[in-house]
């Protein structure tokens, strides 16, 4: 392999560490304007596109590559300040399903300017 060539583990190496580098910036974005992470615009973002504005867990999870607990540790500070609510299926007691409120919707309305354009 000559110098100039790059192995795909330098390859993945560095799409790793630019990914970090944009997740970092897209949360300091997030954080100090809007007061949320870009974990959480992510989570917001899949139920403003899903289907009736819900998803279970375990959807959110497997779109923005979390763990379903860890979108559970996502979605309480959002409950609790009123950005997002949870409730139990009409056809499976078993199953959770999250929807944004309009205070959820207006603050991802307004989110999407810092993600356009990041400062």
């Amino acid at each position: 392999m000559s110098k100039n060539a790059s192995s795909p583990q330098d390859v993945l190496l560095s799409l790793a560490a630019a990914w970090g580098r944009l997740e970092r910036r897209l949360d300091g974005s997030l954080s100090n304007v809007r007061g949320i992470s870009f974990a959480e615009y992510r989570i917001l973002h899949v139920l403003a596109s899903a289907p009736e504005g819900r998803a279970s867990r375990v959807d959110l999870a497997t779109a923005v590559g979390l763990t379903p607990s860890g979108v559970t540790r996502a979605l309480r500070p959002l409950e609790k300040i009123g950005i997002v609510t949870t409730e139990r299926s009409e056809r499976d007691a078993r199953l959770a399903l999250a929807s944004m409120t309009d205070a959820g919707r207006e603050l991802y309305d307004l989110s999407l300017i810092h993600i356009s354009e990041p400062t």
